[in-house]
């Protein structure tokens, strides 16, 4: 169609007629294509600036089932003394969902029990989210376990995480976009972790306690998911380290 001037009008479209003008067929696929291309292009630009979680994962074809010592340091730990020579092992422990297994450790502290349940695990670090733990015979001699070892005081710089989330229950498990379900499961007794960003006796993962050895409590908010220095005394219980962490001396980085 021309007007009176003999120009021709631009096409356009009418909702009760069911063709679309062919330019504005032409423009809404070039746009849908170039939309999609720049959504995957996006969405790709994301991920890969997230860490590699690895092979983090919640093991639910592996069962753990052993016989060793619960205690509370001042967080839940079950502590497998070693064998010929070998030194013990001290894992973290977490209930089922976002909670921790305090009452458990509380009326079995100092026993020696058998415990089951699942691994969670990320590279050779071993979390056990609990299902069952049954006191031993009292007359059983209890095994004879390392005393914690001092490796000095630390200025580090890292994150805390939840313990559980970040042993593979969640991938990433780490970084602000991961710290209202890191609150969540603190809240719920799940045991806080510094994941460092160097080094001490050749590992970066800490459990984490007040400067006394204490639990800790409100005062991680202001800290959780960011990128801190910090500064505290470590300790080494069997082949988990333990940072004793002083917040007065944190300094957010990031």
């Amino acid at each position: 169609m021309t007007d009176k001037s003999g120009a021709a009008d631009e096409p356009f479209f009418v909702g009760y007629i069911s063709k679309v003008p062919k330019p504005l067929a032409t423009f809404l696929l070039v746009f849908m294509v170039c939309f999609a291309l720049g959504m995957g292009l996006a969405a790709f630009a994301l991920s890969s600036g997230q860490p590699d979680p690895g092979d983090a994962a919640i093991r639910w074809g592996q069962r753990f089932e052993q016989s060793g010592m619960l205690e509370l340091r001042p967080y839940p730990v079950f502590r497998v003394a070693g064998e010929n020579g070998e030194a013990g092992r001290t894992y973290m422990l977490s209930g089922q969902g976002k909670r921790g297994v305090f009452p458990q450790a509380e009326a079995n502290s100092g026993k020696l029990v058998t415990l089951r349940g699942v691994p969670v695990q990320r590279g050779d670090l071993t979390m056990i989210q609990v299902g069952r733990v049954q006191a031993q015979n009292d007359a059983v001699n209890l095994p004879s376990l390392s005393e914690p070892v001092s490796l000095g005081r630390w200025r580090l710089t890292g994150e805390i995480c939840d313990g559980k989330c970040y042993f593979g229950a969640m991938r990433p498990g780490r970084g602000l976009a991961h710290k209202a379900c890191a609150e969540f499961c603190l809240t719920g007794g799940v045991p806080p972790v510094f994941v460092s960003s160097g080094e001490v006796e050749g590992r970066n993962f800490f459990l984490l306690t007040n400067k006394d050895g204490g639990l800790l409590g409100d005062e991680l908010d202001r800290y959780l998911a960011l990128f801190i220095e910090v500064e505290g005394d470590v300790e080494r219980l069997d082949d988990l380290l333990v940072f004793k962490v002083d917040l007065e001396s944190a300094r957010i980085l990031r």
